[in-house]
C-alpha cells in the first residue's frame, strides 16, 4: 500500500494519494488546486490516478478535483448531501472502492463541519483486512480538535443543527474506531476551521482519545457548547471558495496563464485609478524602503494566501508588484484559494520606478525604545494595535488602541489624522498590511514598529494585561 501525505504549510493544509501497489490504481483526497506534484509523484510509481476524493466543499482553499478530472482523467467521489454543478461519484455509509487486493477504500459520512462531510477508512489488506489502517477525516477530525460547525452553515442547515450533526458524527463514527487507527486530517496548526489545532500532522485514535478535548466524555449540550466557543474569526474570502468549490470553474494552468501577463507602468497608474488592487508581495522592509503609491503589502512569507483572502477583493483586478521570482509564485497562491482576478504584473517591478520618485512612498519604521522615548517626552503619538482582541488582552503597550487588522478599514474614522500613528502587531507581518493601507487612507505620519510586540516585551518595556 502506499500513503502519501503533502502538507502545504501556508495554507495549514494536508491532502493525501492512496494507491494498491499491485494494480497501481490511486485516489487522491481533498488535493491543492495546483496538481503537479500528484501527477510527477504518479508518474515516477507508475500509478493511475482513477479517484479524486472531496471530503467536503473547502472553504480555506479551492480544492484540485476538476484540474484532476480534466488532467487525469479522474473519477470525483463525495458524499451523497453534495450538491455540485460537476458530475459527482456519491458514496454514503459502508461504500467502498476497492483501489486492489491490498487496498480498500470505505466510506464514513461524518457530517457536522458541513453536511456534506465524509471521513475514509483506508484498509491495507496485507496486514489486517477487518480494522482500517487509517482514517482520512478530513475537517470532522483534527489533531487535538474537532471541525468547527459554526464555519459556514449551509442554506437551510444552522450551525446549531451542524454542531447536532457534528455530535453524532464523532460519537457515532468516529470514536468506534480501534486505537490503532491512525488519523490523518485535512488540517494542521493555524488552520481557521478549528480553534486548537496540534503540530502534529497525523495521530492515533488512541491519542486523540486521551488528548483531545472534544473526544472526552460530554453530553450533547457540553460538547456543542464548547466546540462553538472561542472560535477564530473566518477570513472574508472563505465564503468564495466554498461556493467555487461546488462550481464548475477555469482550471488553474488555464487562469495562470492569463494572469502572468507584464503590464507597463502607466497601464498600471490607469488601472488602479479604475480601482484596480496594487499587491505588493515583496518583504515588509523592502515595502518600507520604496513602493508604488497606493499599493498594499502582503508579504509572499507568513500566511499570504490567508492574508490576502481577508484584504482584498476578489471582484476587482489585482496587479502584483515583485521580483521575478515572487510573481509566479504570488499568482499560484492567489489561485490557491480562488482568487483568478490577477490581470497582470507590473512590468520591471520596482526597477520601472527607478526614476520616477514621484510615484515612490515610503514607511517609516521606529524602534521600540525609541517609541518608548517618545511616550515619555509627552509626543503626541498615537499607539494602533492591530492584532486580534485575544492577543491584545494577553499583553499589550499600555494606551494603545486595538482595532484587529481585518476590522482597520471599517474604524478608519475612530484614528486621529494629526500626530504620530504608531501601528504593529505581534512581530511585523500584519502591521506592514496596516501601514499600506493607512497610507492610502491619506494617514501622513504613520510609522511601524519594528519588531511588533514582540520587540517591545522583549526590551522589558512596560506592558499591560486584560
Amino acid at each position: 500500500m502506499i500513503l502519501d501525505q503533502y502538507y502545504l504549510s501556508c495554507l495549514s493544509h494536508a491532502s493525501y494519494m492512496v494507491a494498491d501497489e499491485a494494480t497501481k490504481v490511486a485516489a487522491v483526497v481533498d488535493p491543492q488546486r495546483d496538481i503537479d506534484q500528484y501527477l510527477k509523484d504518479a508518474a515516477a510509481k507508475g500509478l493511475k490516478i482513477k479517484y479524486v476524493i472531496l471530503t467536503h466543499f473547502h472553504a480555506d482553499f479551492l480544492a484540485g478535483h476538476i484540474e484532476l478530472r480534466d488532467r487525469a482523467g479522474a473519477e470525483i467521489v463525495m458524499a451523497k448531501r453534495a450538491q455540485a454543478e460537476f458530475a459527482v461519484t456519491k458514496v454514503g455509509n459502508g461504500d467502498r472502492i476497492v483501489l486492489g487486493s491490498g487496498v480498500t477504500l470505505e466510506f464514513l459520512e461524518t457530517p457536522g463541519h458541513t453536511p456534506e462531510g465524509l471521513s475514509v477508512l483506508v484498509y491495507d489488506n496485507a496486514k489486517d483486512p477487518k480494522t482500517p489502517y487509517a482514517v482520512l477525516t478530513g475537517d470532522t477530525l483534527f489533531v487535538g480538535d474537532v471541525g468547527r460547525p459554526d464555519l459556514l452553515a449551509s442554506i437551510g442547515v444552522t450551525a446549531d443543527e451542524l454542531a447536532d450533526m457534528l455530535y453524532d458524527s464523532i460519537h457515532g463514527k468516529i470514536l468506534p474506531l480501534a486505537d490503532s487507527v491512525l488519523v490523518y486530517p485535512a488540517h494542521g496548526a493555524g488552520s481557521m476551521c478549528g480553534k486548537n489545532l496540534g503540530q502534529e500532522l497525523h495521530s492515533t485514535m488512541g491519542e486523540q482519545r486521551k488528548f483531545n478535548y472534544a473526544l472526552r466524555p460530554m453530553s450533547r449540550e457540553d460538547f456543542k457548547a464548547i466546540v462553538t466557543a472561542d472560535q477564530p474569526e473566518a477570513p472574508d474570502y472563505f465564503v468564495h471558495s466554498a461556493i467555487l468549490n461546488r462550481q464548475e470553474r477555469p482550471v488553474l494552468e488555464k487562469t495562470m496563464s492569463d494572469s502572468i501577463r507584464p503590464i507597463p507602468l502607466d497601464e498600471v497608474r490607469k488601472m488602479a485609478q479604475a480601482g484596480a488592487q496594487l499587491l505588493d508581495v515583496r518583504e515588509g522592509i523592502d515595502y518600507a524602503g520604496s513602493h508604488l503609491a497606493g499599493s498594499i503589502n502582503i508579504a509572499l512569507k507568513g500566511k499570504y494566501a490567508t492574508w490576502a483572502g481577508s484584504m482584498l477583493s476578489h471582484k476587482v483586478p489585482i496587479v502584483v508588484i515583485g521580483e521575478d521570482d515572487q510573481v509566479d509564485e504570488a499568482v499560484v497562491r492567489l489561485g490557491r484559494i480562488g482568487f483568478d482576478n490577477v490581470a497582470g504584473v507590473l512590468d520591471g517591478g520596482m526597477m520601472a520606478l527607478e526614476n520616477r520618485p514621484e510615484l515612490q512612498r515610503k514607511v517609516e519604521r521606529i524602534t521600540a525604545q525609541a517609541l518608548a522615548d517618545m511616550m515619555d517626552a509627552g509626543d503626541k503619538v498615537t499607539v494602533l494595535d492591530v492584532r486580534t482582541e485575544k492577543e491584545h488582552e494577553a499583553g499589550h503597550i499600555e494606551g494603545s488602541m486595538n482595532v484587529p487588522l481585518t476590522h482597520l478599514e471599517e474604524s478608519l474614522a475612530k484614528l486621529p489624522k494629526s500626530g504620530r500613528l504608531v501601528v504593529h502587531c505581534e512581530g511585523g507581518y500584519r502591521s506592514s498590511i496596516a501601514a499600506g493601507l493607512l497610507l492610502n487612507h491619506g494617514f501622513g505620519n504613520v510609522l511601524d514598529l519594528v519588531g511588533g510586540y514582540k520587540a517591545w516585551a522583549a526590551s522589558q518595556l512596560p506592558v499591560a494585561v486584560g
